[in-house]
Formats: structure tokens, sequence, C-alpha cells
């Protein structure tokens, strides 16, 4: 016992020492553990709020608990279940076209020989990234609005008639992926590229001199060097499947295609911005957030069956 305890004293005085001799690191540190702290930890406290029958003036404290009736009211909408049917079908429509379309355009830049082209195609790339979508809805109204949109406008003068892309659901559907993948696929391809220079060269080489093409390089020597990043950026993506922004929903919706654009964002602003009933928008936070976790474990369990590491 006392030579366990000696022990114990050794390696916390060589931690405090070990600490001490980083202190300069430790405390440029500091600014980001407060920062979630303050911003991350400490508003968790707000999710009580789920749990109360919430009432502004009374505040959190004082309101009073009611349990899971808030959830349970919840449940029974079909407004909220429609929401989270929308959230989901559009995420996975975006994430089909743009998960696969991202890698291959990754795969494209990363076989351009000129820097100064290729350098310029990638900031053409990321550039929509940083753009509003306030703007990016603008845009698509004058590109796809039925009457004088730019793209209907070409399609008559060809002789075809118009197409509704923003007045039609099914048609919303394809316009709201369209932007979206035009927004972030540029910003998407940044990991591939990073994990692409990681490639071993000398593979490349050996597949050469094995009268390897350019294609058959491509699925055999680069894809399954990159398979790990592909697996755990799918994974973050799939995560990811009940959270969406309330930006483009709201922006590009309109009451036509209500019944696809309401999404569990935009249910959530109308009924806790709008109705001001922020037990329930706090209440279906807390079950999307659940949801997302369960996803994610699920996700990276099937990604260690096949032979992956997952990340977790």
């Amino acid at each position: 016992m006392v030579k366990n305890s000696a022990d114990r004293r050794e390696k916390a005085a060589k931690t405090l020492k070990l600490m001490w001799n980083l202190k300069w690191i430790y405390l440029m540190l500091l600014p980001v553990v407060a920062y979630y702290i303050i911003f991350k930890y400490i508003p968790m406290y707000g999710v009580t709020i789920a749990f109360k029958d919430y009432n502004v003036f009374k505040g959190m404290l004082e309101s009073p608990w009611v349990g899971f009736k808030v959830f349970e009211k919840i449940f029974a909408s079909k407004n909220f279940w429609h929401s989270v049917k929308n959230t989901l079908v559009l995420n996975l429509l975006t994430l089909a076209v743009n998960f696969p379309l991202t890698i291959f355009v990754a795969l494209m830049l990363n076989e351009v020989i000129h820097l100064r082209f290729k350098k310029m195609i990638q900031s053409i790339l990321y550039l929509p990234h940083f753009i509003s979508w306030v703007v990016v809805a603008g845009i698509a109204a004058n590109m796809f609005t039925q009457r004088d949109g730019t793209i209907n406008l070409v399609l008559n003068s060809l002789g075809i008639s118009s197409i509704p892309f923003l007045s039609d659901e099914k048609w919303w559907i394809v316009t709201y992926v369209i932007c979206s993948v035009w927004k972030e696929i540029g910003w998407g391809t940044i990991i591939y590229l990073a994990a692409l220079t990681g490639v071993d060269e000398s593979l490349y080489e050996a597949a050469y001199l094995d009268g390897a093409s350019k294609l058959q390089r491509l699925i055999y020597v680069t894809l399954p060097s990159i398979k790990s990043v592909v697996v755990t950026m799918l994974i973050l993506q799939v995560s990811k499947m009940m959270t969406i922004g309330l930006d483009a929903p709201l922006l590009l919706g309109n009451d036509k295609v209500m019944a696809v654009s309401e999404v569990i964002s935009t249910y959530v602003y109308r009924i806790g911005i709008e109705n001001a009933k922020y037990s329930d928008s706090t209440a279906i936070g807390l079950f999307q957030s659940v949801v997302n976790i369960l996803i994610l474990l699920a996700a990276d369990r099937f990604a260690k069956a096949i032979g992956e590491e997952g990340i977790i």
C-alpha cells in the first residue's frame, strides 16, 4: 500500500511538472475550453424547458415541471411527423447526389496537372459555400421561376413548355437538391483532396509498371487508399440525417410546396418563434439530437462490422 501510494505521488508530480513545462500551451487552450463551457455546456440547462410548462415571465426555474407531457403532445402531432419525413427525404436525396459527386470532383481535381488552373477551379468551386442562402435563393428565383426564369426562357426558345421548378412539389425537391449540391460540393472536396495528397506515389508507379491504365490506377490504388476517409465522412454525414438548416427550406419554399418544404427546422421556427411554444420547440430539438446520436452510433457500428475503423 505504501509503495502504491508513493508511485501515485510520483506520477502526480511528473504530471504536474509536465503541465508546468507546457503551461503556455495550456494557457492558449483556455479560451477554447472557456468557449465550450460558456456557450455549449452551460446552455444545456435550457433542455429542462422540454420537461416544463415554460412561461416566459416565470423563467426556467419557476416554470412547473410536466414530465413527458410535451413529448406526448408532439409525438401525437401529424405535422411533426410530416416534417420529420420531409427532413429525411431531403437529406437522403442530397446525400445520395452530393456525396459521390464530391468524391468524383475531388478525384478529377487531383488529376489536374497545371497548378494555376487547378487553384482557379478550386476557388470557383469553393466560392458558393461562402455565399449566403439569401443570395442563393435570389439566384434560384431568377433561374427557376416558371414565367420569366432563365432556364424556362431557354426551354421556351427550344419549343419546350415551362417547368414549375418552384411551385410543383416534385420539381421543388429537385431544385432544392441542385441548389444544395451547387453550394457545398466544392467545400466538401477539401478533405478528400487532403487525403489524396497522402497516397503513396510508389503505389502508382508499381501499378503503372504492371500495365495499369489511369482508370485502373484510380479504381485499384486511389480509392482503396482513401477508403477510410470516405467511410468516416459518410458516417458523419449520415449522423446529421435529422438536422437540416433553416435558411434553404424557408427561403426556397412557398405555400404551394409546403407539403414537401416543411422540415423540422421550419416547423420549430413556426411553433417556437412565431407561436411562442418554447417547450415544444425545445423538446423537438432534444428529440432531434438524441436521434442523431443513435444514427451516429448505428453507422459507426455498421462501419466496424464491415471491417472499417469507425470514428468512436
